[in-house]
């Protein structure tokens, strides 16, 4: 039950013996640390807690809890039925082989604020005489008796930064060399963003 934490690099192609071209998403995963086993019996349930982007200084509590491993800044963990891991071991991108069915998370682009034709896809209000300004706008969105706007209305705000998971995604390639993960299709997030790859069965909680 392979897992890693990666940054999203870029898109580019690969090709097949055949010439058929493949559109890939390349992820960089240096070797992960393993920084905490969770078991069933002291924290109800089972996991392997990762660490990756090693930093010159952290907080006092975080360089108590990576207090023998490198200080590393972003820590995550996998929830599992059982694992041979143990405290310090390396993950690296050749625990996954090609062809291998692998669910990415990751966080979408921020939009900032947009408004509701961008955000909800709502239409273009008429063009005609007499509504100048107002082709944009959402129109009304309360009723006259109850005087409020109920909650839950589409409206403009903030749009992206989200987390997102896309699953079944193939691994194309690896090269352990470079700790390069080529991932058919694409992955959510900007270049840089961090991404956490896993097998399908394995659960997430983020703990950057």
């Amino acid at each position: 039950m392979p897992f890693i934490i990666g940054r999203k690099l870029e898109m580019t192609q690969e090709f097949k013996q055949d010439g058929t071209v493949i559109p890939v998403t390349l992820v960089k995963a240096e070797p992960n640390v393993v920084t905490q086993i969770r078991t069933q019996d002291k924290d109800g349930y089972t996991a392997v807690q990762l660490g990756t982007d090693i930093v010159k200084t952290l907080t006092k509590p975080a360089i108590g809890h990576l207090k023998d491993l490198p200080l590393m800044n972003t820590l995550c963990e996998f929830r599992v039925n059982e694992t041979t891991l143990s405290r310090g071991s390396e993950v690296r991108v050749d625990e996954f082989q090609p062809g291998v069915k692998v669910d990415v998370i990751g966080f979408s682009k921020g939009r900032g604020f947009a408004g509701v034709m961008k955000r909800h896809h709502f239409k273009c209000g008429k063009m005609t005489h007499g509504n100048k300004d107002q082709q944009r706008m959402p129109g009304s969105n309360a009723s006259q008796r109850q005087g409020k706007v109920i909650k839950g209305q589409r409206m403009g705000g903030h749009m992206g930064d989200a987390r997102v998971t896309v699953k079944n995604l193939e691994v194309v390639s690896i090269d352990p060399q470079k700790n390069l993960i080529a991932l058919k299709g694409a992955v959510p997030g900007a270049r840089g963003g961090l991404v956490l790859i896993k097998t399908t069965s394995s659960k997430t909680i983020w703990q950057v």
